[in-house]
C-alpha cells in the first residue's frame, strides 16, 4: 500500500464529501428538520445534474443552469408534498412514487440517453475533477464548494429563523400543536419538501460538472449516502453542535469524513463493487451508536434519598 497514493487521491475525496455535503443538507431539512422519510432525492440527484448539463449544452451560463436544477429539484418536491398532503398517501411512499416518475422523466431531460457528458475544454464549469489540483485557489473545487456550503448555510440559518422557517420546523416538532397554533401543516411539508429537493437538485448540477456528466443512474443510493453524511455528523459533532447553523455544518464535515472513509477502505484494497454494502453499513453502524450508548455506557440515574420517617 503506497501512502502517496492515498495522500494524492484525498483531495478528490475532499471535493466530493463536499458537494454531496450540500446534497445531506437537504437530506437535513426533511430528515431532521420535517421529520419525514423522503425518497425523492433518488431522482432528483438525477434530475438536477441532468437539467444543469443540458442546460449548459444549450449555450446558458453555469449560473442559469444551476437555477434551472434548483427549480426542477423544487418541482418533483412540489409534486411529493401534493402526493403526501392532497392525496393523503404516506411520505415515503409518496417520495417512491416522485422517484419512479422522475426516471423516465430524467431520460427525456437527457433526449432519451442515459447519460450526457460535457466537455470541461468546451464550457466555463463551476467545478470540476479537473480543478482539484494545480489551479489557482478561486477555481478550486474544494475552495468553490467550501463557499457555496457557507452561503447556503447563512440563507438558511436566516430562513429558519423567520416566521415561515418557525413554522416548518414546528411542523417537524409537533403537527398537532402547529395546527392548534394556527401553522397550515400541509402548506410548510411541501415547501420544506420544495427547499430540500431543490438544495438536493443544485448539489447534483454541481456533481454532475464535477464528473463531466449526467447519467440517468446518478441518484441510486443518494439517500443513502445523505443519511449517512446527517448522521456521522450528529454522532461526531453532536455534543459540541448545539446551534442550528453548527447542525448544518456538522452535516457538510459529515459528507467529506464519509467519502475520506470510502477512499481509505478503497486505497486498503475493497473492491469497488462492495462500496454500496459498504455506505449501508456505515449508516447501520452509525445509526446504531446513539443507541448503543444510550443503552449499555450510561450511567444509572440515582433517585430520591430514603425515605422520610
Amino acid at each position: 500500500m503506497n501512502f502517496l497514493t492515498l495522500f494524492n487521491a484525498l483531495p478528490g475525496a475532499c471535493a466530493q464529501g463536499l458537494i454531496w455535503g450540500i446534497m445531506a443538507i437537504g437530506v437535513y431539512i426533511t430528515y431532521k428538520i420535517l421529520d419525514l422519510a423522503d425518497l425523492t432525492v433518488d431522482g432528483t440527484m438525477c434530475t438536477g445534474g441532468a437539467v444543469c448539463i443540458i442546460f449548459m449544452l444549450n449555450g446558458h451560463s453555469v449560473g442559469v443552469s444551476l437555477f434551472a436544477a434548483f427549480i426542477a429539484g423544487m418541482i418533483a418536491g412540489l409534486v411529493t408534498g401534493i402526493f403526501h398532503t392532497a392525496m393523503g398517501i404516506p411520505a415515503i411512499l409518496a417520495g417512491i412514487l416522485t422517484q419512479l416518475g422522475l426516471y423516465s422523466i430524467n431520460l427525456r431531460i437527457m433526449g432519451g440517453k442515459a447519460n450526457q457528458a460535457i466537455s470541461v475544454d468546451k464550457y466555463d464549469l463551476l467545478v470540476s475533477l479537473r480543478y482539484v489540483k494545480g489551479v489557482a485557489f478561486y477555481k478550486n473545487t474544494i475552495f468553490v464548494t467550501a463557499l457555496i456550503i457557507v452561503i447556503l448555510i447563512g440563507v438558511l440559518y436566516w430562513f429558519f429563523g423567520t416566521e415561515i422557517g418557525c413554522s416548518i420546523r414546528a411542523t417537524g416538532s409537533n403537527q398537532n400543536m402547529s395546527r392548534a397554533q394556527g401553522i397550515n401543516t400541509d402548506f410548510t411539508k411541501i415547501l420544506g419538501l420544495m427547499i430540500s429537493n431543490g438544495i438536493v437538485a443544485f448539489a447534483s448540477g454541481l456533481y454532475a460538472q464535477y464528473q463531466g456528466f449526467a447519467d440517468v443512474n446518478a441518484g441510486r443510493g443518494a439517500i443513502v449516502i445523505g443519511l449517512a453524511a446527517v448522521i456521522i455528523g450528529e454522532v461526531v459533532f453532536g455534543k459540541i453542535s448545539q446551534n442550528f447553523g453548527f447542525k448544518l455544518f456538522s452535516v457538510a464535515f459529515g459528507a467529506i469524513i464519509y467519502y475520506l472513509v470510502l477512499q481509505v477502505v478503497l486505497w486498503m484494497g475493497l473492491n469497488s463493487n462492495d462500496l454500496k454494502l459498504l455506505s449501508a453499513l456505515v449508516v447501520a453502524v452509525f445509526l446504531a451508536i446513539p443507541y448503543m450508548k444510550g443503552k449499555y455506557f450510561s450511567k444509572p440515574v440515582k433517585r430520591g434519598g430514603a425515605p422520610r420517617a
